[in-house]
């Protein structure tokens, strides 16, 4: 794909470079690149994990691994592709399609938008409600026909396929239903809201 423009690469190459609070841990297995905006993030176990699930719902609710493993499942090999040009083909994806847990939750009437949290404290992500409701967006618990390492974003972490991976938030522990797009930590800096790939942010990739 073509580089994304002069002045949104050159904050993307900013906020990437491995100092500060930004974590670029490199060379990576299967080949992935591991990025934390975070120095560390303190890990947590499949007995410890909560997904709290509230906002304008009717229903708010914290899930553990067992609540969401009584979900139906999904499962999906999708390409995993980064903003900054490296991609992983056919990632093979298990766990909870996102619609279904809003249905578990029940959506407000009013909820327009869904806002994603981190437990590393910073980093957020948002789609719209519609975007959520695709079924190729997923709840991750498996990635690669095992668990959701730490450093791939588990144990749970959030995929978004068709988009750039900066909105496929790691270390996932909130769902919030709200009114309107929140721009998360990533759109914050430069990165386009909707960001499909091959149609955002200035790339042409091939979409996933």
């Amino acid at each position: 794909g073509v580089a994304v423009g002069a002045s949104l690469q050159d904050r993307v190459s900013r906020a990437l470079a491995p100092v500060g609070t930004i974590q670029d841990v490199l060379p990576a297995a299967g080949g992935f690149r591991y990025y934390s905006v975070t120095p560390s993030v303190d890990r947590r176990t499949a007995a410890s994990y909560r997904l709290r699930v509230g906002g304008l719902v009717e229903r708010p609710r914290t899930f553990r691994m067992a609540d969401l493993a009584r979900l139906r499942p999904t499962a999906l090999t999708r390409d995993f592709q980064c903003v900054t040009g490296w991609r992983v083909a056919d990632v093979r994806w298990a766990g909870v399609a996102l619609p279904d847990l809003l249905d578990a939750v029940g959506v407000a009437p009013r909820a327009r938008a869904v806002r994603f949290t981190s437990f590393d404290g910073v980093y957020t992500e948002s789609l719209t409600l519609e975007q959520a409701r695709r079924r190729d967006v997923l709840v991750a618990t498996r990635m690669e026909d095992g668990p959701v390492t730490h450093d791939h974003g588990g144990p749970v972490r959030l995929y978004v396929a068709p988009m750039y991976g900066y909105k496929s938030l790691k270390w996932l522990d909130g769902i919030e239903l709200t009114d309107e797009v929140e721009p998360g930590y990533w759109e914050e800096r430069g990165y386009d809201i909707d960001a499909w790939v091959g149609r955002s942010n200035g790339r042409d990739d091939v979409p996933t």
